[in-house]
């Protein structure tokens, strides 16, 4: 029976949309700068937004509101286009989830570690980490979550992680204010330093690399289809999920603009890959613990979401 309404819908949506590259888009900003770096965030949303509402329409064939459902997004296909583009699309939509779910486990596991090694990471002891076993430890929650007969049964694991994307997002961006208010009293306003000097090449394609990292942190369509069959038929479904899709892209354009544009502000053309590593704050350790341990629990509920 689904009973999912636009909270939860929105819920999931946030926990696909908001991934631990949130704490990269310093960086990509600091590649891109002040004008061009917002400006590509605001446009990749605009264009998640547009497709998000297209796709919604696609659920049910062949009326959006009275047509059979699509189960999925490989069923939606072969409704509206069918023939070789199903196996295209196939081929398109797996290789870009087993690369999404490798990515959770990685970052979730080296979060995991951050956690166990927080002495050495930050400082007080020497490093020999490894994150073989977190690897496993989280391959074995993800084995017990897919006992769960149906995805309609995660809605609260969603709702969880959402929330941690959320703790972890706030951390870092408290975090960087901080930075910049400290550095602003210490050194008379100047807040931002320059990196080494890079070629021409090199910073073509930083730029390349960071307006690819923006492109990936909206892609979630891949799981929009599943996502609105957890909601109920009344209201109608695709205006539900337009709806959800409206506050959750919102919701995460604002949190990637703070994120990025103060994480810039606070490190300038320094900004690390990941603002809670080593190379980002190493103080307070107990709250970059619970940053790590929200990015760790909020990729366990998004590997669900994307492995569904």
């Amino acid at each position: 029976m689904r009973t999912g309404t636009w909270v939860t819908a929105s819920a999931h949506i946030i926990t696909a949309v908001i991934g631990s590259g949130v704490l990269s888009l310093a960086w990509a900003i600091a590649q891109l700068g002040w004008v061009a770096g917002p400006a590509t965030l605001i446009i990749f949303s605009l264009i998640t937004l547009f497709t998000s509402t297209l796709l919604a329409d696609a659920y049910r064939h062949p009326d959006p509101v009275t047509g059979q459902r699509n189960y999925t997004y490989m069923d939606a296909v072969r409704a509206h286009l069918g023939g070789l583009k199903v196996r295209f699309c196939g081929v398109a939509q797996y290789s870009n989830l087993v690369g999404v779910t490798v990515g959770y486990t990685i970052t979730a596991s080296i979060s995991m570690e951050m956690v166990r090694g927080s002495k050495c990471f930050h400082g007080k002891d020497k490093c020999h980490a490894s994150t073989t076993l977190d690897m496993v430890v989280f391959g074995c929650i993800q084995l017990i979550l897919c006992q769960v007969p149906n995805f309609h049964n995660l809605s609260r694991l969603s709702i969880l992680a959402a929330v941690m994307s959320l703790t972890y997002s706030l951390i870092g961006l408290g975090l960087s204010i901080v930075k910049v208010a400290s550095a602003k009293l210490n050194e008379g306003g100047e807040t931002r330093t320059t990196s080494a000097t890079v070629s021409e090449a090199q910073r073509l394609w930083r730029i390349f690399q960071a307006i690819g990292d923006i492109a990936f942190a909206y892609a979630y369509s891949t799981v929009l289809i599943e996502i609105q069959d957890t909601l109920k038929s009344s209201p109608a479904e695709n205006k539900t999920m337009k709806r959800a899709s409206l506050v959750g892209i919102s919701t995460t354009t604002i949190f990637y603009l703070l994120c990025g544009c103060v994480g810039y502000a606070a490190f300038g053309e320094d900004a690390p890959g990941d603002l809670l590593s080593g190379t980002g704050f190493n103080h307070p350790v107990w709250l970059l613990n619970v940053a790590n341990v929200c990015v760790a629990i909020h990729l366990i509920g998004a590997y669900q979401v994307s492995s569904v």
